[in-house]
């Protein structure tokens, strides 16, 4: 049966009841797609937004909620107290998984959940078994919360005595919710440039991003396990990884911009200059925030972003992109390849259904920006190709940085963005489904040879 004939008719009648003929792939892509559509229904209230929304500009700013990117065609300083409240639910939403939220209901309801609805969880969450779901369901909510509300208080250090109790408040919340769902929106225009020399705000947001991108999975067996010799391959590989990608960033993007006087050339300190450094280094994973300029950042530093952009954070996390696990399987594999030897971390071998994947995920998310970039450069080609380039990585890894083409965009161009953010945040979970899935033949077939490289 087709998916279209799924769609069409969704209930299969069982002895048992009702069963879901959808896979969970596609229930996930239609539930954030229903999510889109409902958010853009709200935006679209007059009483939402101090400008006049049309439904393209409206949806767009939904979708982007919803898959957690954070590009914008309205700046969210037009949007009303109701209009940022429906923002903030929509990235809230979207950033923990709808079905999370399904799940964690019927299990305040006392309701042991279906299997089928288990199967919806473990794929938003992205775990590979069924064991221990509920507890990592309530950990997930739970942990968000907190760290959340932590963030939030942290931040209102800074800004209440600058806004005021009621505007210091709400900004606290809003940017502690968007920066651990990696959103990206902010209340100012700007970002947070305005606070480039602020650690208060600059080292809790980058920390509540860097944490809601490792992975419920991981913070999950932190939690648990508590040791660094009883954590899990999974673990140790996402936080050495995250640190060494995030300080080896932060070099590269120093060098690169030390001297350009639009950028950390222009900061008086050098603090300043490093907290810069440091959160334009960690922010493409996927957070979308920027504390400078980001289209007046040179040529190289663009490329250096896009590749960050396109790796993302942890699998089973609030980010997006290939996942940092997927960027270093393929590392390991290609040094186990030079040396002749079977991949291996940490005194574990790599499988090879594990290696298959990598390179299917990462070959999926090439061809999905390529044929983004492609359709940008025939409905958009009067923008420069980089900027355009640019966009397609921050709309497939849902990052939400943009060198300011966003709202210049045609309305096919806006479109094929909106696609590649919803394809960009369900894709991955749906490859991964459909690998794990997948049939095994009866037979086997005698190798061929094909020469590589």
């Amino acid at each position: 049966m087709s998916f279209w004939q799924r769609l069409s008719r969704p209930w299969r009648h069982t002895p048992h009841g009702r069963v879901l003929r959808l896979s969970p792939p596609e229930t996930l892509l239609l539930g954030f797609t229903l999510l889109c559509l409902i958010g853009g229904g709200l935006l679209r209230l007059p009483m939402a937004a101090t400008v006049t929304l049309d439904w393209q500009e409206a949806l767009f700013t939904a979708t982007s909620a919803v898959t957690v990117t954070g590009l914008a065609v309205v700046d969210t300083s037009a949007f009303t107290p109701f209009g940022q409240v429906v923002l903030l639910a929509l990235i809230q939403i979207g950033g923990l998984g709808f079905m999370t939220f399904g799940a964690l209901t019927l299990l305040l309801l006392g309701a042991r959940l279906p299997l089928q609805q288990q199967n919806l969880v473990r794929e938003a969450l992205g775990e590979t078994s069924l064991g221990e779901l509920s507890q990592l369901v309530r950990l997930v909510v739970a942990f968000a919360v907190l760290v959340e509300a932590v963030g939030a208080g942290l931040l209102a250090l800074h800004w209440v005595p600058e806004l005021g109790w009621s505007r210091g408040l709400w900004a606290s919340l809003f940017h502690a919710v968007s920066a651990f769902n990696n959103a990206g929106f902010s209340l100012w225009p700007d970002s947070l440039t305005r606070d480039v020399g602020t650690p208060l705000v600059t080292l809790v947001v980058s920390s509540l991003f860097i944490v809601g991108g490792l992975g419920f999975v991981v913070i999950s067996d932190i939690r648990e396990k508590r040791r660094w010799g009883r954590f899990s391959m999974q673990t140790k590989i996402v936080l050495c990884a995250t640190l060494a990608i995030n300080l080896v960033a932060m070099a590269a993007m120093a060098a690169l911009e030390w001297h350009n006087p639009a950028t950390l050339g222009g900061l008086e300190s050098l603090g300043d200059k490093l907290q810069a450094a440091w959160f334009q280094a960690v922010t493409p994973r996927t957070a979308g925030f920027n504390s400078v300029d980001t289209a007046a950042m040179s040529d190289a530093s663009s490329l250096l972003t896009m590749l960050l952009m396109f790796i993302g954070g942890g699998a089973s996390s609030t980010a997006s992109g290939i996942k940092l696990t997927t960027f270093i399987v393929l590392l390991l594999v290609a040094r186990a390849f030079l040396r002749g030897t079977q991949p291996t971390a940490y005194g574990r071998a790599i499988g090879e259904q594990t290696v298959m994947k990598a390179v299917a995920v990462a070959l999926a998310g090439v061809a999905l920006v390529f044929v983004t970039l492609l359709v940008l450069c025939i409905t958009d080609g009067r923008l420069a190709f980089l900027d355009l380039a640019f966009e397609s990585v921050s709309a497939f890894g849902t990052v939400g940085l943009s060198r300011g083409i966003t709202n210049e965009l045609s309305l096919p161009g806006q479109w094929m963005l909106m696609l590649t953010m919803l394809l960009g945040r369900v894709g991955p979970l749906s490859l991964g489904y459909f690998l794990a899935t997948r049939r095994t033949r009866g037979m086997r077939y005698a190798e061929g040879h094909i020469q590589i490289g």
